[in-house]
């Protein structure tokens, strides 16, 4: 799925909670120490290939550090009604389209 959108993150390793995963992903592949905030939503995706993911998404609004793009091809800031200007991974386009509209944050 290269070239497409995404937002950073990754797998929970076994022992941490989903806050914890995200605040070791987001200094792991943007160098910032981020402060987790409340769930977003949950999505789980079934691809037509027949993998399927399942998505945990959180607000982030404080963090400390500069952003370093560590493994992106791009890092871009956008504002939210811009999102579905990008093209994103399929499983996030729901999220893409609900947040362009006000209706999640």
């Amino acid at each position: 799925m290269a070239s497409q959108w995404e937002f950073p993150g990754g797998k929970i390793e076994p022992g941490e909670s989903p806050e914890e995963a995200l605040a070791r992903e987001l200094d792991e592949e943007l160098g910032i120490k981020a402060v987790i905030g409340p769930k977003v939503t949950h999505i789980r995706h079934n691809y037509r290939h027949g993998g399927a993911v399942d998505l945990l998404f959180f607000a982030v609004h404080e963090f400390s550090g500069e952003i370093a793009n560590r493994i992106y091809h791009e890092v871009r800031w956008a504002k939210l009604e811009d999102l579905p200007g990008y093209d994103f991974l399929a499983a996030d386009r729901g999220l893409i389209r609900e947040l362009a509209a006000g209706k999640l944050l």
